[in-house]
């Protein structure tokens, strides 16, 4: 059972990526977000019906913010603006650098010593993106460079988010996180996101993606995800960022026509061998918020 559901949260956040490549074109990267965020935080509000869970938003609102920014607003845009240029599945194999970057800001910003095999483990992992840059820049696409940055630097605020979540959210109930991380993300979102709203008509697909992105994705799969900690433990709830590449690649070939280079299997490959290594005993991948 927990395999399945392991399985099932891999897909879903696989398909993330798919549904943020259909919609992004049609509403803009704030836009779209702003409604993944706020859909995720209305589905996720029945946990305010908790007194504890009340009190630990207004102690914590913070720390929350902080989160609630680091975690998914900052770079859900991120990812949602790289998808104008990248395939879903390249996406979904960047997005799995996270642990990389999480390892990496321990070591240097709070001082962790890192073992032999998890310094080998960042730094075969850093050489497959970098198999995945050449590959990308290789093919010349317009505007490839850039959204790539993007996709590197939402991994980023990604690792940042779970290093600060540790120390700051550490005793605050999982799904409050998950809501106030949704809730403030929205509140930061909702204004820019008028500004910037499309002045087109958006189509059914584009609606539907947007939902499904917001409803499935996000709301769901977080109670999906946490209901998985409480059966198997956080290691192996984690451990779905290594299986999300494959779906978010599936994903893009069967309904979006992506071709799968050898790059991509190359430099995917290389990461995911890199953070099982940098992972392994240190328990890197042992996050109390999931980003994808």
């Amino acid at each position: 059972m927990n395999l399945i559901e392991l399985l099932l949260l891999a897909a879903i956040w696989g398909a993330s990526f798919l549904f943020m490549r259909v919609a992004t074109p049609e509403l803009g990267p704030i836009a779209l977000i702003a409604l993944r965020v706020g859909i995720a935080a209305v589905i996720l509000a029945p946990v305010l019906r908790s007194a504890e869970a009340r009190r630990q938003c207004r102690t914590r609102a913070w720390p929350l913010f902080i989160v609630g920014v680091s975690n998914s607003a900052i770079p859900f845009s991120l990812f949602a603006y790289s998808t104008l240029a990248l395939h879903a599945g390249l996406d979904s194999i960047l997005n799995a650098t996270t642990p990389l970057w999480a390892a990496l800001i321990m070591a240097l910003g709070y001082g962790v010593v890192l073992g032999r095999q998890q310094i080998l483990g960042l730094l075969l992992g850093f050489a497959g993106v970098l198999v995945l840059v050449w590959g990308t820049l290789d093919g010349g696409k317009a505007g490839a460079p850039l959204a790539m940055a993007a996709a590197l630097l939402a991994t980023l605020f990604y690792g940042f988010a779970v290093n600060y979540s540790k120390k700051h959210l550490a005793g605050v109930q999982p799904m409050v996180i998950a809501f106030g991380s949704q809730a403030f993300a929205a509140l930061v979102l909702w204004a820019p996101a008028l500004m910037m709203w499309p002045t087109h008509a958006v189509t059914p697909l584009g609606w539907a993606s947007t939902a499904a992105l917001g409803v499935v994705c996000t709301g769901f799969a977080y109670v999906l995800y946490f209901r998985l900690i409480a059966r198997a433990g956080a290691a192996y709830a984690a451990s779905v960022t290594l299986v999300i590449p494959i779906f978010g690649v599936l994903w893009g070939a069967l309904f979006l026509g992506e071709p799968i280079t050898p790059s991509m299997v190359a430099g995917g490959v290389i990461v995911l061998l890199g953070i099982a290594l940098s992972s392994a005993k240190r328990g890197w991948m042992r996050v109390p918020v999931p980003k994808r």
